[in-house]
């Protein structure tokens, strides 16, 4: 299979639209457009009966203590995890893309409904869901796409891969509310193959002064 985007460039930084939040020059950050990309695919398997699409951050930091902490930065050598901010299950095997802004368009502060869409797909809870499950003006249920937010102060700018599985069944077998992890056991039992496009992200003025003068 091969994956491409018209919304980014691969292997370059992404769009401040296709983010959850972009920098700001009063308060470092605002809420941005948060526009899921447009993803086209081909060479796709024989026998494929659904698509799955994928969103991972590969470095998300795995200790909070430095987290948007203006006196510091996040250490770029501190350990990394991954968080999840797409799951898109159930497309139909004659798709061949989404476009740009079909699935968010905007930050939906509390969430957003799932996991049935009207069009027949479904979307599981991103780690928005847990990130912001103690912050009383933001808690809830985060379905579907929720772009890029790392920390304003990370040293590491961050990874993201949009990854695009063809597969062997017609409906995921899951039901009910699902994340991210849960569905990946699944897709990887179901998967006749993937491909994915990626792109890099940084809320750190240190980083983004850098990426600019390149």
């Amino acid at each position: 299979m091969k994956v491409r985007s018209d919304s980014f460039v691969a292997g370059q930084p992404l769009p401040d639209a296709l983010a959850f939040a972009r920098p700001d020059p009063s308060s470092r950050v605002t809420l941005s457009d948060n526009r899921n990309p447009h993803l086209a695919w081909e060479d796709v398997p024989e026998g494929t009966r659904s698509f799955a699409v994928l969103c991972i951050d590969h470095d998300a930091p795995s200790r909070p203590d430095d987290v948007n902490h203006p006196d510091r930065e996040v250490p770029a050598d501190l350990p990394r995890v991954e968080f999840m901010h797409w799951t898109l299950i159930d497309l139909p095997p004659e798709l061949r893309s989404v476009g740009e802004g079909v699935y968010s368009s905007e930050v939906s502060p509390r969430g957003k409904p799932g996991p049935e869409l009207p069009d027949g797909t479904r979307q599981g809870v991103n780690d928005y869901t847990a990130w912001f499950a103690a912050d009383h003006d933001m808690n809830g249920d985060y379905y579907g796409y929720d772009g890029p937010c790392p920390p304003w102060n990370d040293a590491l700018p961050h990874r993201y891969d949009f990854i695009v599985h063809a597969l062997d069944v017609e409906r995921l077998p899951i039901e009910g509310r699902f994340d991210g992890r849960q569905a990946i056991e699944l897709i990887k039992r179901h998967s006749l193959g993937s491909a994915s496009v990626g792109g890099t992200y940084t809320l750190n003025a240190r980083l983004r002064a850098t990426q600019a003068g390149r």
